[in-house]
């Protein structure tokens, strides 16, 4: 059997461009004893994985060269020869971007299909995005009833959640930042914010201040750069951020210079703490406990922006770096 696969070329230089990546055809062995065969139904694209294409030490390994990029999927079992996985379960794995995954069983963990969602749901709405969120929002930046909480990057996959999340958790007010009058008019109307406006619709830290008057006491930083310093105009003290991403530098050619503002984080008494999820795995259960009976009920949402077809996996990264995408960014094969 073939499997179609995207393979890193060679090191991008500012955005990445088509000599970067390689879509190969690849002719799968034989299984062995207690490997499983995998036909993928979603791929995900990520923002994390602009970095990984660099060759630099981070909290993750960077993509081989020459070798299939790795991220995270969901298929089912099309063949095995494992005792654990039989034909049709349904799997998530880190095999990434390819149609059909092959390998050791112990690298697929079997997932229950639950009744009238898509299987790309352990992508999304029960999947890293929300967990990132979940931890992101309680566990780094501590938010309690009562807070007002910025998130930009609103309509994302992450954000979307994270307004949700502060929603359902008694947060006073919600504000959100995304990037077209459509998504502002989803984030209030679907995710839980109070109010959220264009960032491109002028300077980041008067909007913000406009639209939090009383300033805010928990920032969720998918974005980085304007919206970080933003942030820091606007927190009140003890403020607190979790700062998750940095999406406006990630194609950057040279180090982009950080918040001028920064002397703020001495007299407003500020919290800025960076987390990953690889690290915190220890929350997963308890993330799992509380959002998955609420996506169950239909009281957690999302919206998912699909690409069909491994061959176009390269075209749904490219969107989802300029902002294309609305919730979770998915290829499916």
């Amino acid at each position: 059997m073939d499997s179609h696969q995207w393979k890193l070329a060679r090191r991008p230089v500012g955005v990445p461009v088509a000599k970067d990546f390689a879509y190969e055809v690849v002719d799968l062995a034989p299984l062995e004893d207690g490997e499983v065969r995998v036909a993928n139904e979603f791929v995900s694209v990520d923002p994390y994985m602009r970095g990984r294409m660099n060759d630099v030490k981070s909290y993750i390994p960077p993509f081989e060269l020459g070798k299939t990029m790795l991220g995270g999927a969901v298929g089912r079992v099309i063949e095995s020869r494992s005792p654990d996985l039989v034909e049709g379960d349904v799997v998530e794995h880190y095999y990434g971007w390819r149609d059909i995954a092959q390998g050791n069983a112990a690298h697929f963990t079997k997932r229950a299909e639950l009744a009238g969602l898509p299987t790309s749901v352990y992508l999304g709405a029960l999947g890293v995005p929300a967990l990132t969120a979940w931890i992101g929002l309680f566990i780094v930046a501590e938010m309690k009833a009562g807070d007002s909480v910025f998130v930009s990057g609103a309509a994302g996959a992450v954000g979307s959640a994270v307004g949700q999340l502060a929603r359902l958790h008694g947060a006073s007010r919600v504000i959100g930042s995304a990037g077209s009058e459509a998504k502002i008019d989803l984030v209030t109307s679907k995710y839980g914010y109070d109010v959220a406006f264009n960032y491109k619709d002028g300077k980041v830290s008067r909007q913000l201040a406009a639209a939090a008057p009383d300033g805010i006491d928990v920032y969720f930083d998918n974005v980085g750069g304007d919206h970080l310093e933003a942030a820091i105009f606007s927190m009140n003290t003890g403020g607190r951020a979790a700062i998750c991403g940095s999406i406006s530098s990630y194609n950057a050619e040279s180090m982009p210079p950080g918040p001028r503002n920064l002397w703020m984080l001495t007299t407003k008494s500020l919290t800025l703490r960076g987390f990953t999820i690889p690290s915190m795995m220890q929350y997963t259960e308890p993330f799992a406990a509380e959002v998955a009976p609420l996506v169950a009920s239909g009281d957690f949402v999302w919206n998912e922006t699909i690409v069909d077809g491994i061959d176009n996996a390269l075209e749904a990264f490219h969107g989802l770096m300029r902002g294309e995408n609305t919730g979770k960014m998915l290829v499916r094969i």
